[in-house]
């Protein structure tokens, strides 16, 4: 598997974390706190995640199917992006588990 490959999962991972994260805190804002300013705050934050979502189910069901991963660990790779924080402790083991398997990107042939 390319170096790249896991790359893109992970930074995927993090940006749907982080934002899943933000989302989480501007719900409790908006709804435990009754925080006015948060509901601006949460439909961007919702509609940002929502679509970089998309984005990281494409790229951990590619990085999953390259690594040949079975069916129940996929669904926990795809799922972990919809669980705050999940998806950190899901990427962090997925890059260790991976890392023995991953090409140089650099050492392919170049192809003319």
């Amino acid at each position: 598997m390319k170096r790249s490959v896991l790359t893109r999962y992970r930074v995927m991972a993090y940006v749907t974390g982080v934002l899943l994260v933000l989302l989480t805190l501007g719900c409790i804002a908006k709804y435990l706190l009754g925080m006015d300013g948060a509901a601006d705050f949460t439909k961007v934050v919702a509609i940002a995640h929502g679509w970089l979502y998309v984005l990281y189910l494409i790229f951990a069901f590619d990085m999953g199917s390259k690594a040949r991963y079975p069916f129940g660990k996929l669904i926990w790779v795809l799922i972990a992006g919809t669980i705050p924080t999940a998806a950190f402790f899901v990427e962090r083991k997925v890059a260790r588990e991976l890392a023995p398997l991953v090409a140089d990107d650099s050492a392919a042939p170049a192809k003319v």
